[in-house]
C-alpha cells in the first residue's frame, strides 16, 4: 500500500469543496433546467479547483484562524467558498458588462 502525498490530500480536499460548494449552489437556487444546471456545476467545479487555494487563505487569515486549521481544511473550504459564489459573481460581471454596464459604472460613459 502506498501512502498518498500532501499534495494529492490538498487536491483531493479542494476537489470535495469544489463538489460541496457547487451542490449547494444549485440547491441554494435551483437552476431552470439540465443544461444550466450542468453549466452551473462546472463553472464551480472550476473555478473551487482553481481558486480554492488562494479563496481559504483569505478567509481564514480574515477569520484569524490561519495558524490553528491545516492546509487541507483552508483548501476545502476555500474550494467550497470559491465554487459556492462562483456563479454569483459571473451573474454579476455580465450584468455589469451588458449593455455598457461598466462605463456606466466607471462613469466613462453619460446617461441619458
Amino acid at each position: 500500500m502506498t501512502d498518498i502525498s500532501d499534495a494529492a490530500w490538498l487536491w483531493l480536499a479542494k476537489g470535495a469543496g469544489a463538489v460541496a460548494g457547487s451542490a449547494i449552489s444549485l440547491a441554494y437556487i435551483l437552476p431552470s433546467g439540465r443544461r444550466e444546471a450542468a453549466a452551473r456545476f462546472a463553472v464551480g467545479l472550476v473555478c473551487g479547483m482553481v481558486f480554492g487555494g488562494t479563496a481559504g487563505l483569505k478567509i481564514a487569515t480574515e477569520l484569524g484562524i490561519e495558524k490553528t486549521i491545516g492546509a487541507g481544511e483552508m483548501a476545502l473550504m476555500g474550494a467550497a467558498a470559491a465554487s459556492l459564489f462562483a456563479w454569483w459573481a459571473l451573474g454579476f460581471a455580465l450584468r455589469t458588462l451588458a449593455a455598457g454596464g461598466l462605463a456606466r459604472l466607471l462613469g466613462t460613459r453619460k446617461v441619458r
